[in-house]
């Protein structure tokens, strides 16, 4: 049975419109702070927010963000996506190039792998919420031009600017469970110092200023993108496989929210 949730809680898991606090990296006050200007240009969705309302709410709201630069050549922006009740919720690094397209998380080849991957280990991906940390595609073209798109890390103020949009979410779903899929989610999620490989598969405490009771716990595992680009796949599958076991048996037994 799913553990109450505080209001305290709620408030501590950032919903404020800076962008900073509770259902956040450690120290994001300071790191946003230091990384997300670019010759005097502030880099911060925080102003774009609504002051109140749900996910419909802001999911409006982030179609219109200017945050930062990324919005400039991106096709729109691809906000979460799932039941506001659910007591998961994956995070992703930012929206691929169909994504970018469809204006939906991880309907591209590494949201299919995801699904087939999480249903395997017993999560239902009909009743998670899945959304990225950053909410533009960032891409390059080819050397020499072409209509090609190629997908191009987002840096840390970027990560940073568009924090407000995933802390918004964090607090609205409010899960018992986050999946963190790769470093940038990982980062985003638990800190600068997290390490995919030295950190996923393991149930951790979500950084913040409250007491763990009542918040969620993260599971970081790799994101479904380098299963495919990895040379042994089938091994890299299940080792996403074996991760998201540890988020589905956690949910299962309740144990999501320090209860």
């Amino acid at each position: 049975m799913s553990p109450t949730r505080s209001t305290s809680d709620a408030r501590s898991a950032t919903g404020r419109r800076s962008g900073s606090g509770g259902g956040s990296r450690a120290g994001s006050d300071r790191e946003a702070s230091s990384g997300s200007r670019d010759g005097g240009r502030a880099y911060d969705a925080g102003p774009f927010l609504p002051s109140r309302g749900g996910l419909a709410a802001h999911r409006r709201a982030a179609a219109d963000c200017r945050g930062c630069p990324l919005h400039e050549d991106a096709t729109q922006t691809v906000f979460g996506a799932g039941p506001e009740s659910a007591r998961i919720l994956l995070v992703g690094e930012q929206p691929g190039d169909q994504e970018d397209r469809q204006g939906e998380p991880f309907v591209g080849p590494a949201g299919r792998l995801l699904r087939r991957a999480a249903e395997e280990a017993g999560i239902d991906m009909d009743e998670a919420y899945v959304t990225n940390a950053v909410k533009h595609f960032k891409f390059v073209r080819p050397p020499g031009g072409g209509k090609r798109r190629i997908h191009k890390a987002p840096e840390l103020r970027e990560v940073a600017a568009c924090h407000p949009w995933l802390s918004a979410e964090l607090r609205l779903v409010h899960p018992e469970i986050v999946v963190a899929l790769g470093a940038t989610a990982g980062k985003a999620l638990l800190g600068s110092s997290f390490r995919v490989t030295k950190d996923r598969g393991a149930l951790l405490p979500l950084p913040g200023d409250e007491d763990q009771n009542g918040r969620p716990h993260v599971v970081a595992t790799l994101h479904p993108s380098a299963v495919l680009r990895a040379d042994d796949r089938e091994g890299a599958y299940a080792g996403l496989v074996a991760d998201l076991r540890v988020a589905a048996e956690a949910l299962a037994g309740g144990g999501g929210t320090g209860s």
